[in-house]
């Protein structure tokens, strides 16, 4: 013991992060499966005493059905297809990139940009990559879609600027007729690590921004640009973060000087509790905000139906489109991981959204492609 506490001690940073995050990642998968496992015993408990109620009164007392040893079995294939599921998710399920396709109808959408693209993805979380190869992979999936738009919208980084440097050859592939931008999310102003002194926070941020323009994304910082096509325009406005609990930095107001209320718009908001607070409310209409933040806690179930993930306890709307004040909001799952390495039915997302103009104010088609 001794010796493995001197061992521990004596690793360098990282491999002391590596050290515990194996450690940590192994518990969770252990608690989680042992989890299923005696959830499954339970319920099988649950159904015994009940179904010996009727039957199983006697003189000398209450007697119980044994335990039925499939039972046993079948609860203990689920603890195997648990640790099997977790394993997934850590080695492959990270990189599984999905393009998740929405085409969405407004009736004040200027006429020329009716069959507009734009491909949106969030929270890149750099530091966190472990397979170059892989996310390359999701680069090719993202220039694939061909779309005449590409925002990104917000958390490039874990913490520290230099964790996107491995990358930018990677992300600096990305390109669309009508340019590249992007938005800073929580993450990206290095407020979850200690730093020597504010200076050099300070100067990790700008050091951040100048990697966005060294990717050739231009960043939005409570301000907007103007697409022109054919003479008609639309709005793409950025801000930098809001959200509640972490950090109300951005200013609407600011990010749509100068624009008319009658003008098209599309907004770039990392955090979506931003659009609840304020933008599905905003006086000048915002037809269309782009979020992402809440990763879908990078596990649950979306599938036969179900939509369901730990994070809908925190966020109301954590995944997708929602419509509300004849507005939209997407909240994407999320182009990397954090914390936990892995993603487990909640894959990385790369959305793409085609604006049609039209009366089907409300109404959204979807198709999801998959790429592993």
């Amino acid at each position: 013991m001794f010796a493995l506490i001197y061992a521990i001690r004596t690793f360098r940073a990282q491999g002391i992060n590596k050290f515990f995050q194996v450690i940590t990642h192994a518990f969770l998968i252990v608690f989680v499966s042992e989890l299923i496992f005696a959830i499954f015993l339970l319920l099988g408990d649950v159904f015994r005493f009940l179904i010996s109620i009727p039957s199983h009164f006697t003189i000398s007392g209450y007697e119980t059905m044994a335990r039925s040893s499939y039972w046993i079995d079948f609860a203990f294939i689920m603890f195997c297809l648990t640790v099997v599921l977790f394993i997934y998710g850590i080695t492959r399920g990270k990189y599984a990139y999905r393009v998740i396709k929405h085409t969405l109808f407004f009736d004040d959408l200027p006429a020329s940009f009716d069959g507009f693209t734009l491909t949106q993805i969030s929270d890149v979380h750099a530091g966190s990559f472990t397979n170059p190869a892989a996310v390359q992979k999701g680069i090719d999936l993202i220039n694939a879609q061909k779309s005449d738009l590409f925002v990104f919208t917000g958390d490039l980084v874990n913490n520290a600027s230099s964790e996107i440097v491995p990358y930018i050859g990677h992300f600096s592939q990305i390109k669309a007729p009508f340019g590249q931008f992007s938005v800073l999310g929580n993450h990206d102003y290095g407020d979850y690590i200690k730093w020597p002194t504010e200076l050099d926070k300070a100067k990790n941020l700008q050091q951040l921004k100048d990697y966005h323009q060294d990717l050739g994304f231009r960043l939005l910082l409570d301000e907007h640009v103007v697409l022109q096509k054919n003479g008609e325009k639309i709005i793409l406005a950025g801000i930098e973060n809001w959200g509640i609990g972490f950090g109300e930095r951005g200013d609407l107001n600011k990010a749509l000087e100068g624009t008319a209320d009658n003008d098209f718009k599309i907004l770039l908001s990392h955090d979506p509790s931003h659009w609840d607070a304020q933008v599905k409310n905003f006086p000048s209409k915002i037809q269309l905000s782009l979020a992402g933040h809440t990763h879908g806690m990078q596990f649950g179930i979306e599938a036969f139906g179900i939509k369901w993930s730990p994070v809908k306890y925190r966020y109301k709307h954590w995944a997708g489109i929602k419509t509300e004040n004849g507005r939209y909001l997407n909240v994407n799952r999320g182009f990397g991981f954090l914390g936990f390495s892995g993603r487990i039915g909640i894959w990385p997302e790369i959305t793409v959204i085609e604006l049609r103009k039209g009366k089907k104010s409300g109404v959204v088609s979807s198709e999801i492609a998959h790429k592993d």
